[in-house]
């Protein structure tokens, strides 16, 4: 009976999950092909999937030159890999002194990594801003990259990972005379790649999509994020055209999909293996 079952259950959870992932796409899939109709189709009342006329030029014309789409990227890839780089280089040797080192403490600091975990940015957005008008810095790419250079999930994601290098390793690098710093660099982090790319995915979708602080930080219109582009695109463009708006999305969305899929099994990796240890 077992045996007969499998079969059924393996098509039940496809179908299921195809499903899922069918809700999931909806929205990417309206959104593309809204930026391929032309406005009347757009907002017709006889909605149909596949466009009856094809206005893809138009619209992707309308998109990257009434407003400096490219631009907008090009701010969107400086901000959020200036990030990812300061991220790194602060979360690596954190977390190799939360997971390999012992000094006293220890857990009371993993413990206030944990607890900053639970602290929204929203919180905090107030006496940043302060902070960096202060210094000046406000109206700068420092606006927008500085608040994010330290991730404590970051922190907490490659501790996580470390955890899993078994020490062996770390104490045959000491007896060669390497220092902790070259055990960071050297030896943890290229075991340490598969982690490093899934939190460069978190870390990279969550700055390239953010709105919320570019909106406080940035009022020149050079220094603007893509999604602060786009809003402000409807708002003095775009309007109801909804085609042009709609292509606008979706070539500042390109660039995650890509990446996306090309790190797909390393992203896999390091979600798998930093749960386990050894």
């Amino acid at each position: 009976m077992n045996q007969e079952l499998g079969p059924i259950a393996s098509i039940l959870r496809h179908v299921v999950l195809l499903f899922g992932a069918l809700i999931m796409l909806s929205p990417f899939i309206v959104m593309i092909v809204t930026s391929l109709k032309p406005q009347s189709e757009i907002l017709s009342a006889d909605f149909t999937l596949w466009p009856k006329t094809w206005y893809a030029v138009e619209n992707y014309r309308a998109a990257l030159t009434s407003t400096p789409l490219l631009l907008y990227m090009l701010n969107g890839v400086i901000v959020t890999v200036a990030i990812f780089v300061l991220q790194v280089l602060v979360a690596l040797p954190a977390a190799y002194a939360l997971a390999k080192l012992r000094f006293r403490f220890r857990g009371l600091m993993f413990g206030a990594v944990l607890l900053c975990l639970l602290i929204p940015m929203h919180a905090t957005a107030i006496p940043v801003y302060v902070l960096l008008f202060k210094l000046g810095l406000l109206n700068t790419y420092a606006s927008l990259i500085l608040p994010f250079a330290i991730s404590v999930f970051g922190i907490f994601l490659m501790r996580q990972f470390f955890l899993t290098v078994p020490d062996d390793i770390i104490d045959a690098a000491r007896i060669d005379g390497m220092s902790e710093f070259g055990i960071v660099w050297r030896v943890m982090l290229p075991t340490a790649v598969p982690a490093v790319i899934a939190f460069g995915i978190f870390s990279v979708v969550a700055h390239w999509n953010d709105y919320f602080w570019p909106l406080i930080a940035v009022g020149d219109r050079n220094l603007f994020t893509p999604p602060l582009g786009i809003a402000y695109f409807k708002l003095d463009e775009a309007g109801t055209n909804y085609g042009p708006l709609m292509a606008a999305a979706t070539i500042a969305i390109t660039p995650l999909v890509i990446g996306f899929l090309l790190a797909q099994r390393r992203f896999i990796e390091g979600i798998t293996f930093t749960g386990m240890k050894s």
